[in-house]
């Protein structure tokens, strides 16, 4: 049976102001789902909300929340359905990047890391599956990962990052495993080097042409992934026709996790 046949889905998406989360709120809104788009940046989620009306899609609301607060959570969620019914898919896809080396890193600092990164995922997770579930709404839920959490980085100082990637990783396992028996599939997708503004957190604007064009040289496939080439993979794992995919990891990095770090 095709999304069509099912009526207009109710999609939620974090970190829906920019980068790839606002990519794929526009495609889901292409093809017609309700989307809801939340961010932490009431400017940009407006923003993202109005282009998904003005892409087609069937409702769209964007709302401020910050992912690392339940209490915006659950709120969040609970406007969400008020506005257009439960979820049948969540990306949660709210991130950050700070860089450090562990032995002078802040407290402060890796908390904030972790609290946004994995524990954001742990709360949109958390109050999606329970509005699919109490709906008996068998669905899809997505969560960004990162190759930083298979490997780690080159440019190095990215512990504190790559520590909640692969938490988010291991997440994604066991919640597919706890939600199968009840037709909810979760997988991740896993993007490379994009061209999004949290791709040059770490970097001095002065170094950035020299570093982009390093990156060409050593990806694969040449070029920096656009911030639709990872929403179309999100897209595809939040359709059925990936209605037998769950637990899995959909890398998007332009060969990066294949190639061998030694360049001969």
């Amino acid at each position: 049976m095709g999304i069509e046949e099912k009526g207009v889905r109710t999609i939620v998406i974090t970190g829906a102001g920019s980068g790839i989360g606002r990519a794929v709120t526009v495609a889901c809104a292409r093809r017609g789902d309700n989307v809801v788009a939340l961010d932490i940046s009431p400017q940009s989620v407006a923003k993202t909300a109005e282009e998904s009306l003005a892409a087609g899609a069937a409702g769209a609301i964007g709302l401020v929340c910050d992912v690392s607060d339940e209490t915006q959570v659950e709120a969040a969620f609970m406007q969400a359905c008020d506005s257009f019914g439960p979820p049948y898919g969540v990306f949660a896809n709210a991130g950050i990047d700070i860089g450090g080396l562990i032995h002078e890193m802040p407290l402060a600092r890796w908390e904030l890391v972790l609290r946004t990164n994995l524990t954001g995922i742990f709360l949109t997770c958390k109050h999606g599956l329970r509005q699919m579930l109490g709906a008996k709404v068998p669905g899809s839920v997505v969560c960004s990962a990162s190759p930083a959490g298979f490997v780690a980085q080159a440019a190095g100082s990215c512990g504190a990052y790559s520590a909640s990637k692969g938490g988010i990783s291991s997440l994604v396992r066991c919640m597919a495993i706890d939600y199968a028996p009840f037709g909810i599939r979760v997988n991740a997708v896993v993007p490379g080097a994009t061209e999004t503004g949290m791709m040059w957190n770490n970097v001095p604007p002065a170094q950035r042409d020299a570093m982009r064009a390093q990156l060409y040289r050593e990806i694969p496939l040449g070029r920096l992934g656009q911030p639709e080439d990872p929403a179309r993979a999100v897209l595809w794992l939040l359709s059925d026709e990936s209605d037998y995919v769950t637990g899995s990891h959909l890398v998007c990095d332009g060969g990066i996790l294949a190639k061998s770090s030694i360049s001969v």
